[in-house]
């Protein structure tokens, strides 16, 4: 689906030029911990040479580098490739960047290959994950974070016909709509508070401690790609197991996402 990709590519171009900061619990240790979940302690990472696919506009990559990696490759492929330099470049020699697509991962070795809110906007990530376990190191490890199916069932059938509209509005139209929506998200917020509504967890202790800012961001970031695929459990464990990876373990975050990693066999052992 060429067509599909380069307009998702394009959506976040714009999405992420027009959204640049990063800062507050959107962008914080905190927020990397609860992303990874039991799957990678703090120090996964240190002394870890990175790929992050997908970068946009460099949170996580920070995040990787505020968590002791030693080198991280940022990959993006969209016009948003001058914010990630611009945003992360007080990291000197520590960020190397590419503005290619995830498929074209350097051959590396390295340690560990990230994907964090990306492939599940890729109608086809198998090329990314086949270049993620080539470029891994024997015993490397890929880690990735894909919305899930399970536990977003209600928010599903309030979201995706909207999208249908959303994604074909004009940046500043939609920017006024997730404005408008983030006040509803808001109250919803203060409801889960005090009633076991879908997705309170996440309302309450992820997205309810990010800035108004990033939560207006968040409801932009729902409604402005071309492509978005909700994964099932199954679905999620076979993206890695099917390329190769063993040891494929998955933590549903929150009750509404996937976090899942894999590792590439050691051939050696």
């Amino acid at each position: 689906m060429p067509n599909l990709d380069q307009q998702t590519i394009r959506d976040f171009g714009e999405q992420w030029t027009r959204y640049t900061s990063n800062d507050g619990y959107y962008a914080s240790s905190q927020m990397w911990a609860d992303i990874c979940g039991p799957l990678a302690g703090a120090d996964d990472f240190v002394g870890k040479t990175v790929v992050d696919v997908g970068s946009g506009t460099g949170r996580i990559v920070a995040m990787l580098l505020a968590s002791g990696a030693a080198r991280v490759v940022a990959i993006e492929p969209s016009v948003a490739f001058e914010v990630l330099q611009e945003n992360l470049r007080g990291y000197g020699n520590r960020v190397e960047f590419l503005n290619v697509t995830g498929e074209r991962i350097p051959p590396g070795p390295f340690d560990r290959v990230v994907s964090i809110g990306v492939l599940h906007h890729i109608p086809q990530p198998e090329p990314v994950v086949q270049a993620a376990y080539h470029a891994l190191k024997p015993g490397g490890k890929m880690l990735v974070w894909l919305y899930g199916h399970e536990g977003n069932q209600a928010y599903l059938r309030f979201v995706l016909p909207l999208r249908r509209i959303t994604a074909k509005l004009p940046h500043w139209c939609l920017a006024v709509t997730a404005q408008a929506l983030t006040v509803a998200a808001d109250l919803y917020t203060l409801a889960c508070r005090v009633l076991p509504l879908p997705l309170a967890d996440y309302m309450v202790n992820v997205l309810g401690k990010c800035s108004r800012d990033k939560r207006v961001l968040t409801v932009y970031d729902q409604l402005n790609p071309a492509y978005a695929k909700y994964y099932r459990e199954d679905e999620a464990r076979a993206l890695l197991g099917r390329h190769g990876f063993m040891d494929i373990r998955l933590h549903h975050r929150r009750g509404y996402s996937w976090t899942v990693i894999g590792t590439k066999p050691d051939d050696t052992k």
